[in-house]
């Protein structure tokens, strides 16, 4: 069997094969951590780096590890990378990584990291590994930034707030001053409704574009 192409490694992480939107994995942070942009940026960025760094790893390790160990060997290449992530957000964020709490150490449970260093990080060479990861990481990134950001528009009527204290960018900030708020999005269910949208909205797009084709 051909090995995957660019495109096709890219359209999967992204879309076909979102782990948030389609496969519905790593909800826990998907859902905890979403109440605002700023939040679900941070730990976005976070799991990118994880997979993209965790896939090359798995790839140029393949052949070292018998097939006995080899999850054994995963999970230890996982929680390096993931800890190393959680020491340089101390070192240089330090209170985006105090707002993140555990969920980034959180981030070595996430399904999505073991999926693709067994299905497809251990199967093909570091630079198809590494961009499946970083496909992968970068769609869990959008549907996690889309809830973040649909979130906190509706509850607070803000975008990005905060961003100047816990990212150094006070550019991305903006805010309606009168907007009353709408606590309920603010809330676990609002994370809960905002996906289900989000999940109805894809099914109803590839309805209309199989009745179309």
């Amino acid at each position: 069997m051909s090995a995957p192409n660019a495109r096709s490694i890219l359209e999967y992480g992204l879309a076909s094969g979102n782990t948030g939107l389609v496969q519905l994995l790593g909800l826990c942070p998907l859902l905890a951590v979403s109440n605002n942009a700023v939040n679900a940026l941070g730990l976005g960025l976070a799991t990118v780096v994880a997979l993209t760094l965790t896939n090359a790893a798995v790839s140029l390790l393949r052949r070292l590890s018998g097939r006995d160990v080899r999850i054994p060997a995963f999970v230890m290449i996982i929680a390096a990378v993931v800890t190393s992530i959680e020491l340089a957000l101390r070192a240089w964020l330090p209170e985006l990584h105090a707002v993140l709490g555990l969920f980034i150490p959180l981030i070595v449970t996430n399904c999505a990291l073991m999926g693709r260093a067994e299905a497809f990080a251990s199967r093909h060479d570091p630079a198809r590994a590494a961009l499946d990861g970083f496909a992968t990481g970068l769609g869990f990134l959008w549907v996690l930034l889309a809830i973040g950001a649909l979130r906190e528009a509706i509850g607070e009527g803000s975008l990005f707030a905060g961003a100047g204290r816990l990212l150094g960018l006070p550019a991305l900030e903006l805010s309606a001053p009168d907007y009353p708020g709408f606590l309920l999005a603010l809330l676990p269910i609002g994370a809960f409704l905002t996906l289900a949208g989000l999940v109805a909205l894809r099914q109803g797009w590839r309805q209309r574009r199989g009745a179309r084709a």
